[in-house]
């Protein structure tokens, strides 16, 4: 017979959406979601509080591990990182912001399914390689960008990692989520292993490859289009000037 899985818990979800919406204190939004959720999973005040100060002895080094890499990244910035990248890529003639990003897309997503998460992301990789070299690569081509250019190849470069690390991990069988979902399915009496539920990752991120891919390679030409136009537009009001003068 099955037993009726309790689904109050979930309603830490919407506590911390509300949380977010709402604009309030990050901190303030967890911890009130723990409680909400040890609540409502019928633990007792003294199991909950003896949880949060668990997680907080374990988690304590963490702003250390955090503010290391980006001291790095800054230092390496302010050396020059962006300038050389943009540099670097600039010199391959066959390069295009498009092609480098299915490329970045392609050495992202498996690098997630072999559980290497941390080799990308958006202050270490994107912030100072991707999104410089994508800059790098337009230039290259069409010479001085626009703003809204620039800040359309970051939000490119943004939307190809996450794309990337989110559809890859999928497939990492010891990822949490996966571990998370065999054990929820179990419990509802549903009996399926991590490696089944990973191995089903992969024709979605085969998916999301495809489609994000698609969408880079209209990036270029998409691009072709905006900066033509823009340069189209400068050249007249660049003729209008002189035969005014």
């Amino acid at each position: 017979m099955e037993t009726a899985v309790n689904l109050w818990p979930l309603i830490g979800v919407v506590v911390i959406i509300a949380g977010f919406i709402l604009r309030f204190n990050p901190m303030l939004v967890v911890a009130v979601t723990a409680i909400a959720t040890g609540f409502a999973a019928q633990f007792p005040m003294e199991k909950i509080l003896a949880e949060l100060g668990t997680g907080f002895i374990k988690t304590r080094n963490l702003p250390l591990i955090i503010l290391l890499p980006l001291t790095v990244v800054g230092l390496l910035e302010r050396h020059g990182l962006r300038q050389h990248a943009q540099n670097w890529i600039s010199k391959i003639k066959s390069a295009t912001a498009g092609r480098l990003l299915i490329v970045y897309l392609f050495v992202r997503e498996i690098t997630a399914a072999l559980g290497l998460t941390s080799l990308g992301g958006h202050p270490q990789m994107v912030r100072p390689l991707i999104a410089p070299m994508a800059e790098g690569a337009a230039e290259s081509r069409y010479g001085k960008l626009s703003d809204k250019i620039r800040f359309k190849l970051r939000a490119y470069s943004a939307a190809t990692d996450n794309v990337g690390l989110f559809f890859g991990e999928d497939i990492f069988v010891a990822f949490g989520a996966i571990v998370l979902m065999s054990t929820f399915l179990h419990e509802a009496g549903i009996d399926v292993e991590p490696l089944h539920i990973a191995l089903w990752g992969i024709p979605t991120a085969i998916s999301a490859f495809i489609i994000h891919g698609w969408r880079l390679r209209r990036l270029d030409a998409s691009l072709d289009k905006e900066l033509s136009q823009e340069r189209a537009a400068k050249t007249a009001q660049d003729k209008a000037a002189g035969s005014a003068s």
